[in-house]
């Protein structure tokens, strides 16, 4: 919590916030006392936040900080989240793998369009064919039924050459799957696979490293993505995510074409390849 302050706090200028700016700064962005002024608290409770001492902060309080920094929506509710996060050292041991309910696995096989169900860790649970093919063909299509073995996406993003390459645009791709599990690691604070992900890639990826560390947090619940795909070519593609309505934090990713499209008869030839393909 204490670092998302930070960080919001020097993204600002007191003419973002309607404040007077009198002359250079030494450091950028609002100051503590102004954050903590406008926040109607004191300045060394502001500071206590900011050093990780915020146990018991109040809703009142969460709003309090999200209109002094201007905060979206998702920003605030994952500023509240942080702030509830348990200071009891992590478990040791590891939970039980999750499994993709039944059900859901019947829906995206009968979806006609491609399809990824996603768990707390952004791992693969499922997929239909369609979904396997257009994002991870070179990866063994049962891999999610193997908990050792299950492919998992923001893994793959930063660590696998194959699915680094099918991203047009990696970078702006890169930023969601950090801002998405910037929101996660508030929502499961206490998962420990989650946090052992977040500590793999940062020892391994440097591109992770550095867009952790400006704490982004983004719902990306829509959008557009441009593929190259090893098979049909550059694809023109929307997303969706459609959340599992439990506490299980179960995610379906799927992926739609505009009609009449050049990306839309793509789709067409990756879910029914021609005869003898």
């Amino acid at each position: 919590m204490g670092d998302f302050l930070r960080k919001r706090r020097a993204a600002l200028t007191p003419g973002d916030v309607g404040l007077m700016d009198y002359g250079t700064r030494r450091v950028p962005g609002l100051r503590r006392e102004e954050v903590a002024m406008m926040a109607g608290m004191s300045v060394t409770y502001y500071a206590r936040l900011e050093q990780g001492q915020h146990i018991n902060a109040s809703d009142a309080v969460i709003d309090s900080l999200s209109r002094a920094l201007a905060l979206t929506e998702v920003e605030r509710k994952h500023l509240s989240e942080l702030s509830g996060i348990k200071r009891a050292a992590p478990k040791s041991s590891r939970s039980r793998p999750d499994h993709v309910r039944p059900g859901t696995k019947r829906l995206i096989e009968a979806m006609g369009v491609p399809a990824v169900v996603l768990g707390k860790q952004t791992e693969v649970l499922a997929w239909n064919q369609a979904g396997h093919l257009l994002v991870a063909s070179h990866v063994d299509f049962h891999a999610p039924d193997r908990p050792p073995l299950r492919p998992n996406m923001t893994r793959m993003l930063f660590l696998d050459e194959a699915t680094h390459s099918l991203y047009a645009h990696w970078r702006t791709e890169a930023g969601r799957a950090v801002a998405s599990l910037r929101l996660l690691s508030g929502r499961f604070s206490d998962d420990a696979e989650l946090a052992a992900l977040v500590g793999e890639l940062t020892l391994k990826s440097p591109e992770f490293a550095t867009m952790w560390a400006e704490h982004p947090v983004e719902n990306c619940m829509s959008g557009y993505k441009t593929l190259d795909h090893p098979r049909l070519g550059s694809l023109e593609l929307g997303f969706e995510v459609l959340t599992v309505p439990d506490d299980s934090g179960h995610r379906i990713l799927t992926y739609t074409a505009d009609p009449e499209s050049a990306s839309a008869a793509a789709l067409t030839r990756l879910q029914h390849p021609p005869s003898g393909a």
